[in-house]
């Protein structure tokens, strides 16, 4: 489900509050390719695709930070981020390990596409220039990794059932973003 664009008046508003929940959606992106690669490490593929995930995300993590001190803002507490949350309970439990992989490549995959979503709102209809330069950026980063996991769930199982899984998701999280506060201040 498409965010109304709308969302930008509003989170335009709460500049600040939308800088600093990207540092942390940015430092829990880098965090959670970690854990794959720990969690999967026995699988080569996953550590060598996922590992320059980790270093970009952690690279946008610095930028955010340089732009929150750039315009005098400081990171403060993290945030719950329900929408991850209600992601993670709606994967698959049990069965074998690749269904835990391809389960856990495309709640990523859901995350980085949303963000990407949002940051191309934000790039299109921001009136500060330098924050529409700044979040373009971060839209592209954003649709290649969210491509990036779903190539790679299909290296662990057929290609019908990570369909079939993704489109779960998809109609999952259509749902999932009505019944969330609509909240200006925060990415997801």
């Amino acid at each position: 489900m498409a965010t109304d664009p709308r969302w930008v008046n509003i989170a335009e508003k709460t500049i600040e509050e939308i800088l600093v929940d990207h540092a942390f959606c940015e430092q829990k992106a880098a965090t959670s390719g970690i854990s794959l690669i720990v969690r999967f490490s026995n699988y080569p593929n996953i550590v060598e695709k996922v590992s320059p995930v980790v270093a970009e995300e952690w690279g946008h993590f610095r930028k955010v930070l340089k732009e929150l001190k750039t315009r005098g803002y400081e990171l403060g507490k993290p945030r719950k981020d329900d929408y991850v949350h209600e992601l993670q309970k709606f994967s698959l439990k049990g069965g074998s390990i690749k269904t835990h992989i391809v389960e856990a490549l495309l709640i990523c995959a859901m995350i980085e596409a949303r963000s990407c979503e949002r940051f191309r709102l934000l790039s299109l209809h921001i009136s500060d220039q330098s924050l529409k330069d700044f979040y373009h950026e971060f839209m592209v980063s954003e649709a290649g990794h969210y491509r990036m996991f779903i190539d790679l769930a299909n290296e662990f199982a057929d290609k019908a059932y990570v369909q079939e899984r993704w489109n779960a998701y998809l109609d999952f999280e259509a749902d999932l973003v009505t019944r969330l506060e609509y909240r200006g201040d925060r990415v997801h």
